[in-house]
């Protein structure tokens, strides 16, 4: 059974730093492209980041780019997202995502499995 569990999300201050890790269990870790995904209240689920099987390349949506920074630990089965400077639009449930293939790809139909989501809350 394959299981994508989010941890980490939590209510911040606008300007401060908060780490989400997810944690996966029942399938080819190091094989996959790993990405995280963001939904605001009453908007459709957004790409913010992804990292290659093997960890050298990344891509991040335009709005996050400098500001968080996607790794991942194939050995621990664990993907994090790091981010700083958080302003209040990046308020959201974030999605852990595991791509079919091990080549960074963006669209949500190319990820077949997901957590369950954490809240990240900026105040201002």
């Amino acid at each position: 059974q394959v299981q994508l569990v989010e941890s980490g999300g939590g209510l911040v201050q606008a300007g401060g730093s908060l780490r989400v890790s997810c944690a996966a269990s029942g399938l080819t870790f190091s094989s996959r492209a790993m990405g995280w995904f963001r939904q605001a209240p009453g908007k459709e689920r957004e790409f913010v980041a992804a990292i290659s099987w093997s960890g050298p390349s990344t891509y991040y949506v335009d709005s996050v780019k400098g500001r968080f920074t996607i790794s991942r630990d194939n050995a621990k089965k664990l993907v994090y997202l790091q981010m700083k400077r958080l302003k209040p639009e990046d308020t959201a449930v974030y999605y852990c995502a595991a791509a079919r293939r091990g080549a960074i790809v963006t669209a949500p139909g190319e990820y077949d499995y997901w957590g369950q989501g954490t809240q990240v809350t900026v105040s201002s």
